[in-house]
């Protein structure tokens, strides 16, 4: 689908930019404030900041930056008629760029949050889309519109899979240049199903998006063109915990779509969370505990809600609601089994060449460990019960590459090709 360059991309870009000089500018005033603090100097009406002609200088930083940033957004508004037209005939002709995709996905995993309630241009809606067009979205209230794209493709299938991707990531991210096929097109390849993809803010707290992708789904096994017989779902990363908070907020609302689904296949899915946002908890409280650096502590907390979701593994509003989300605390979360109607498998990857205990519980992936990819827990209630023969650890894989990793497509068609194929899954 083209998708030119846009006079919205160079607003969001221009709201982006005035916001980060203003940030910068109050954790500099704070770094000023406390050192002046140590001296026995008073600091200006607000915690954090300077009085007197230090305190007039940052805020005629603030303000001008602010008055700049007000006048690039009204004069990219005034000339959209003009430059529009410029930057369509600039951009190359053929399908979306990857390089735009790549960039806008990676600042709405990073900043999603702050994208959405700052009305920000950049920001992603939620998204199905079926052989790289857009067929069903929801917009910033939620109200979903099906796009005649959906009634104009060429040939459909009733068995369906959908691919959600992770965070900072997007729909075109599941193939290599090495593996120009992804696991989607080997499975519609071997028994005609028809692969479907999300797009979608990954920045925004995981159990909005599943709500959202909940409602989506039902909005759209209703309008597809042929009675849908099946539905499986893979979710890499960030997308297995989006399916499971679709799973819970479907049955939820007594949603029909959840009947249809059969089969779901979590790939190096943080489960019970990731070590890295927990290390970037601790670097939160770090640098808040003294007070020349709680400044910068500000910096970590520029991380979005779903990025502060996979601490743990948060998939409910329940896990974060009513809570500071970069306040150092305990799994909180509250227990999420399985869905027990639909045939759930998991694949974890290794970096390591083989199994080895310290490999597999220190590295993992690179981002998930193997535990946590394949739902184990020390606490009973909160263990995922995967049966042993629908588990796999792909090792010499890293994260990224279960993306698209052979081994990962030739699971995949063992699981899941007797499905679509009108049998029952697979338990190889």
């Amino acid at each position: 689908m083209k998708k030119p360059r846009s006079t919205a991309d160079l607003r969001g870009l221009a709201r982006l930019a005035t916001e980060a000089t203003q940030n910068v500018t109050r954790i500099a005033e704070g770094v000023h404030q406390s050192v002046w603090s140590t001296l026995g100097m008073p600091g200006g009406e607000a915690p954090g900041t300077t009085r007197g002609i230090t305190g007039l200088v940052y805020r005629s930083v603030l303000d001008i930056t602010g008055a700049v940033g007000w006048g690039l957004d009204k004069a990219i508004g005034s000339l959209e008629s003009t430059l529009q037209p410029l930057l369509e005939a600039i951009d190359e002709a053929g399908p979306e760029s990857a390089q735009r995709a790549a960039m806008v996905a990676a600042l709405n995993g990073v900043l999603g949050d702050h994208l959405q309630a700052s009305g920000n241009t950049l920001q992603l809606f939620m998204t199905l889309r079926v052989e790289g067009e857009t067929v069903i979205s929801a917009d910033v209230d939620g109200n979903i519109a099906v796009h005649d794209a959906l009634a104009a493709l060429p040939a459909v299938s009733g068995h369906l899979v959908l691919m959600l991707h992770g965070l900072c990531m997007n729909d075109l991210q599941w193939r290599s240049s090495k593996y120009p096929q992804g696991h989607a097109d080997r499975l519609a390849a071997a028994n005609g199903c028809t692969p479907v993809h999300i797009r979608y803010n990954s920045g925004r707290h995981i159990s909005q998006n599943g709500r959202e992708l909940a409602n989506l789904l039902q909005a759209f096994v209703d309008a597809w063109p042929v009675p849908v017989e099946s539905l499986s779902i893979i979710g890499h990363s960030m997308g297995g915990l989006l399916a499971r908070s679709a799973f819970h907020y479907a049955a939820e609302a007594n949603l029909e779509w959840l009947a249809h689904c059969k089969a779901f296949v979590s790939l190096g899915t943080p489960h019970h969370g990731s070590p890295l946002e927990r290390a970037g908890n601790w670097v939160d409280v770090i640098l808040g505990s003294t007070r020349h650096t709680a400044p910068f502590a500000k910096l970590g907390q520029l991380r979005s809600a779903g990025i502060t979701d996979l601490r743990f593994g948060n998939i409910r509003d329940e896990d974060w609601q009513d809570r500071d989300r970069f306040e150092r605390s305990g799994d909180r979360r509250m227990a999420m089994p399985l869905p027990g109607n639909i045939t759930c498998y998991t694949i974890a990857a290794s970096t390591a060449p083989q199994a080895h205990p310290i490999s597999d519980r220190m590295l993992g992936d690179g981002l998930v460990p193997v535990a946590s990819a394949l739902g184990q827990h020390h606490e009973g209630e909160r263990h995922l019960e995967f049966e042993p023969d629908k588990q796999f650890i792909c090792y010499s894989c890293n994260h990224m590459q279960l993306l698209y990793h052979p081994k990962v497509t030739e699971k995949l068609l063992a699981w899941l090709a007797p499905l679509h194929a009108g049998g029952e899954a697979s338990v190889e």
